[in-house]
């Protein structure tokens, strides 16, 4: 069953009092979380700039260690590839050089004159021109006197080639 409960009459008096408390608690409190908002919008502000701020000194210092690294990584790929190009010079270089020595090896075998040979042969072909220059310049010599000439002998008959025989 449902029983009523009554007020009683004194309750009722000490009523007001304590619902003003209350109601001045409840107000202080409602006061207190505002003014907490507000300092931490206030303040959340002043956070979130320092943290832009921050965020903006990490991203430039990154920024920098990153283009530091990029430059030394890229000296040292100039670096590498500057060594892999003497190299592979180097190794044509000597592909080169036996290349000719085979060349040179084969043409000798053919009787070709080497090149060395050739300039040793232009330089004395200079030597005897100089000579003949110098004595083009100085009076000729007496040339002893003109023998005379031998009579013609009879000429013989040369026996004729045979021909080459005809093949089948």
């Amino acid at each position: 069953m449902v029983t009523k409960i009554h007020k009683n009459s004194a309750t009722q008096a000490e009523s007001p009092p304590l619902t003003d408390a209350v109601k001045d608690s409840a107000q202080q409190i409602w006061q207190a979380g505002l003014g907490a908002f507000t300092r931490a919008q206030a303040e959340g502000s002043k956070a979130f700039e320092a943290l832009v701020q921050e965020g903006v000194s990490i991203q430039r210092k990154t920024q920098a260690v990153a283009e530091e690294r990029m430059a030394d990584a890229t000296q040292k790929m100039a670096s590498m590839a500057s060594e892999i190009s003497n190299k592979a010079s180097g190794q044509w270089g000597k592909l080169e050089h036996i290349f000719e020595d085979r060349v040179a090896k084969a043409l000798s075998n053919l009787g070709m004159p080497s090149a060395k040979e050739i300039n040793a042969l232009i330089a004395h072909i200079d030597e005897l021109n100089k000579t003949v220059q110098e004595l083009k310049g100085k009076p000729a010599r007496k040339t002893p006197a003109k023998v005379a000439p031998k009579p013609a002998s009879k000429a013989t008959a040369k026996p004729k080639a045979k021909a080459p025989a005809k093949r089948p």
